[in-house]
């Protein structure tokens, strides 16, 4: 299955089957339905034909139509494939980390169908013909859907806006500084200026990089008794703020990254409540990790932004009950081992995460935290609605981009049994509970896990 840029997302708003004679039907049977975009979750199955869903429901949950090969789902969840909005690779400049092809076999081995790439290669990707080549090269080797988003500063320097337009023209969905924040007021007011006027999103990482320089973790009684140096969330909330403030100015589209603390929530509470245009989002590990999981200076856990105390996880768990949280995404960020196996302050920030998002997220259904529904959907329709992207959504004429998981099997993270060509995951050696067993993209299955059979 040789994965595309998005398609075009009129094939995913008619409420009608696009199963046309002579395309290959299969039944999904005997599941679990989980919709978030409608509040689904009801026992029935699902009939794709050719790349789309044809049609689902009560009906189908035992008895397959004619001529269609059959999948005995034995009760487990059928949901939407999950999207990840952020997702940094390695190719091109830096494919010892990761490539499109690995990335994207480690994506479907966590259920999910789309990829969004960020724009930290070498070279940056602020120029048409780098959205090309990746989506040519996603054509070629990646068997999931892979979307990009691209620069919204020259070479992500923060000095010299890139050409948004004719990015957005090429097929960028969105508009980032990557890792950085644009630190300079001006350069991010013409950004949000340039964008509004082509209805471009900005995504934009939210940490003063004064305060932040050098700064190995969270500041606070862990830091201190590590002897680390550590980032107040101050340095998250000041650039938040004063975002938001550009944005109301301009009117334009924001979405927020990774927010990690309450009082960023409650920025993002009051604008929306002022009716701007804005998101936010955060990491599965700042919703199931804390600082003091780095224990005795585990680098693995070492990322930007930091992990955050109990209190400010806890905080960001309720908010995605309450739903507050727009997004959630793996940030997976491959390091190799050389740059991970270093004194904590000189190791580099970044984990792996696209193959453990979903049974880490399903931590939080198990402890009764949020419902499957709740923690599905920034997963999937939500970002599929900001970014415009086709999928995360259970109905007729919708692409047949699907997740089969059982939510309760019980596995242990293995580092070295994992996809992604580097192995810097927080949950190596982690109990999860929840199996991704298949993965489907267009219709056709990229992940199979051996404990399901084709009947």
């Amino acid at each position: 299955m040789a994965a595309t840029a998005p398609r075009s997302s009129a094939a995913g708003k008619g409420a009608r089957s696009t199963a046309q004679p002579g395309l290959p039907r299969t039944a999904f049977l005997n599941a679990r339905l989980v919709d978030p975009a409608t509040g689904r979750d009801e026992q029935g199955g699902l009939l794709v034909e050719g790349s789309a869903i044809a049609d689902l429901g009560p009906h189908l949950r035992r008895n397959a139509p004619s001529g269609a090969d059959v999948v005995d789902c034995r009760g487990c969840v059928l949901a939407p494939g999950l999207i990840d909005a952020q997702v940094f690779v390695g190719e091109p400049g830096a494919e010892h980390r990761e490539t499109l092809k690995t990335a994207s076999h480690a994506a479907a081995a966590g259920g999910v169908t789309t990829i969004v790439v960020m724009p930290d290669t070498k070279p940056v990707i602020d120029q048409v013909a780098l959205v090309d080549f990746i989506q040519r090269r996603a054509r070629d080797n990646a068997v999931v859907h892979v979307a990009t988003m691209a620069a919204a500063t020259k070479g992500l320097a923060g000095e010299e806006m890139a050409e948004i337009g004719l990015l957005k023209r090429a097929g960028a969905v969105a508009f980032s500084n990557g890792k950085e924040s644009i630190a300079n007021t001006r350069v991010m007011r013409n950004v949000l200026n340039y964008a509004k006027d082509f209805g471009a999103l900005i995504v934009h990482h939210t940490e003063d990089p004064y305060l932040s320089r050098n700064a190995a973790m969270n500041s606070g009684e862990t830091a201190t008794r590590l002897g680390l140096s550590g980032v107040s969330k101050v340095a998250e909330i000041l650039v938040l703020e004063r975002d938001l403030r550009l944005v109301e100015l301009t009117r334009s589209r924001y979405h927020a990254a990774i927010l990690t603390c309450p009082e960023s929530l409650e920025v993002v509470r009051q604008a929306k409540a002022r009716g701007l245009a804005v998101t936010c989002g955060t990491s599965i590990n700042h919703l199931t990790l804390n600082e003091g999981d780095i224990g005795s200076y585990r680098t693995f856990y070492k990322m930007r932004p930091p992990l955050r105390s109990e209190d400010d996880r806890r905080a960001m768990v309720e908010a995605l009950a309450a739903g507050e949280i727009d997004i959630i995404v793996s940030s997976h960020d491959p390091q190799d081992a050389d740059v991970k196996r270093r004194p904590f302050a000189e190791a580099a920030d970044g984990a792996v995460g696209l193959e453990t998002l979903l049974a880490a997220g399903l931590r939080l259904v198990h402890g009764g935290h949020v419902t499957l529904n709740q923690l599905l959907a920034p997963m999937t329709v939500n970002p599929a609605r900001l970014l415009g992207l086709p999928g995360g959504h259970l109905a007729k004429g919708y692409p047949a981009d699907l997740v089969l998981f059982d939510p309760d099997e019980p596995w242990v993270v293995n580092k070295d049994l994992l996809r992604s060509r580097s192995k810097n995951s927080p949950f190596d050696e982690a109990r999860l509970q929840g199996r991704v067993l298949r993965t489907v993209v267009a219709g056709e299955t990229v992940y199979q896990y051996a404990g399901v059979e084709r009947t």
